[in-house]
């Protein structure tokens, strides 16, 4: 029997048409409501809006500096630790996602997640180069992104979503809509945050 892997997906990963464009399939059904014990979801991830491989511009405002994406970090102490879903994914589909997930490492969580029946489970953590214990000077959340995200939760099942905003906190930046204006993003890679 070959080895069942998941990708646990706590932010844009939950959302079913995000990982149909970067893995080229449905993610049909098999997404599964799961929580990562001894870790705490934040905003905690940064990208420089100037150098990174995709640049936005505010539709209204001034120009923004970074864009915070979502993170988890362990957090043994956590009283609540974060919802997601378990994607089924093959070996060379992580390779796709570690493409996508550009500034993140990859991190094996299986003893971290219960259910599934996978035989081993990961997630994407901040690169150190691209985590912010505070959020950088005049950072912004791409409206779209939490737009996505909270979407993707609401479709995981009752309660998620409120679960989802819960165990995140809101956002400790202003949300904005942007449009994108630089597009250097490798295939397969979201455009619209």
């Amino acid at each position: 029997m070959s080895e069942r892997i998941a990708v646990f997906g706590y932010g844009s990963l939950v959302s079913r048409a995000s990982v149909a464009v970067t893995l080229g399939r449905d993610a049909g059904p098999e997404l599964v409501p799961a929580t990562l014990t001894g870790w705490r979801r934040r905003w905690s991830l940064y990208r420089d809006n100037s150098t990174a491989e995709k640049s936005f511009a505010p539709l209204e405002g001034e120009q923004f500096q970074n864009c915070l994406g979502l993170n988890v970090e362990r957090d043994p102490a956590s009283d609540e630790p974060p919802n997601g879903a378990l994607i089924e994914v093959t070996d060379a589909e992580l390779d796709r996602l570690d493409v996508r997930e550009i500034r993140y490492d990859r991190a094996d969580v299986t003893a971290d997640v219960d259910g599934g029946g996978f035989h081993r489970v990961v997630t994407y953590v901040a690169k150190p180069g691209h985590f912010a214990l505070e959020p950088p000077p005049r950072s912004v959340i791409i409206a779209t992104y939490l737009a996505a995200v909270e979407a993707a939760f609401e479709e995981l099942g009752p309660g998620e979503l409120d679960t989802f905003r819960r165990t995140t906190g809101a956002p400790p930046v202003p949300v904005v809509e942007a449009r994108l204006v630089r597009d250097e993003i490798p295939p397969g890679n979201p455009r619209t945050w």
